[in-house]
């Protein structure tokens, strides 16, 4: 398990947890009593210091190494029975991009998301998490796909932002994002859009247009990071946490704002510390959204999805 810096206190108690455990194993002394109240205590600390997160640590905690990424929580909600497809028929398959066909309570579901990596081989295989144009054109050839056979599109957004680099740029990155942002607001299936950790920029819109936006208790949502809005205004990245707060990124501040429909909880003290949990919590959402759109006329849907996101940032002069 990976600790965070604020998370040391956790990390104290669970290596006393640890030692523990292997000397009673090598003693053959009873200690159940005493490991009871350290798994208490640490039960007590992660419900403390996760009950009190600030802006910049809930960014921390969406970046964590050890939580579930899309493809963790497709192949959960799936069974296993997902069918991956490939390449944007185009240019090439994009790795930062991921999408397919699952059964999900024995319904089918297009499912659609950006994928990081958990060791350095593969950051660098799925490019960590950023799409090229390709990922992008990939995607909405998928949910085009699920609008022609009636199927349900679900995306899970994780991305530091699209790739910013020359080739992406000449390959028409901004023009590939655009175009996915007019087809998902009038796609006649039903569309929910789910942040499960980071959501940074035109790379997380890119497949976030939906019926129903919703956030993950400890993602952040924002047209830029922390770290270079600190970079703009102070020159330095010495006052991300500052600019955290400033920016009201977080999932309850999206909220507020009305830009998200709602916001999942997470098992205390985050998704990566109980998989299980989080993949059952994802199920029930899951399951409650897709039953309160489908049934919507698919004019309807549309219609209300447009005008859904028609309502955010209008500005009213006198």
């Amino acid at each position: 398990m990976n600790y965070l810096d604020f998370e040391k206190p956790i990390a104290e108690l669970t290596e006393l947890r640890d030692k523990m455990v292997q000397t009673a194993e090598k003693s053959g002394v009873d200690v159940s009593a005493s490991l009871q109240e350290i798994e208490e205590k640490i039960a007590t600390k992660r419900k403390e210091i996760y009950g009190a997160l600030t802006p910049w640590q809930r960014v921390q905690v969406s970046r964590h190494p050890d939580r579930p990424y899309s493809l963790d929580y497709i192949k959960s909600l799936t069974d296993g029975n997902f069918v991956e497809f490939h390449g944007d028929r185009t240019v090439k398959d994009d790795k930062a991009m991921i999408g397919g066909l699952g059964m999900f309570n024995g319904r089918s579901v297009m499912f659609i998301g950006q994928q990081k990596g958990r060791n350095t081989k593969l950051r660098q295989y799925h490019n960590f998490g950023m799409p090229n144009p390709e990922g992008y054109r990939k995607a909405l050839r998928l949910m085009k796909m699920a609008e022609k056979f009636g199927k349900p599109v679900v995306t899970f957004i994780d991305t530091p932002g699209a790739y910013p680099g020359l080739e992406a740029e000449e390959r028409g990155q901004g023009e590939a994002i655009a175009r996915n942002l007019l087809e998902m607001a009038r796609l006649k299936v039903p569309v929910i859009c789910i942040i499960i950790g980071e959501g940074a920029s035109g790379g997380a819109l890119g497949i976030g247009i939906g019926d129903r936006v919703l956030m993950l208790e400890n993602s952040w949502y924002s047209v830029i990071s922390p770290e270079n809005c600190s970079t703009i205004l102070w020159r330095s990245w010495d006052h991300k946490a500052r600019a955290a707060e400033a920016m009201k990124l977080t999932a309850d501040d999206m909220l507020a704002q009305g830009l998200v429909d709602g916001v999942i909880r997470e098992p205390v003290g985050g998704a990566h510390t109980n998989w299980d949990e989080m993949f059952a919590i994802m199920r029930t959402e899951l399951q409650r959204l897709l039953d309160e759109v489908t049934p919507l006329n698919a004019n309807e849907r549309v219609a209300q999805r447009i005008d859904k996101f028609c309502k955010m940032g209008v500005v009213i002069e006198n």
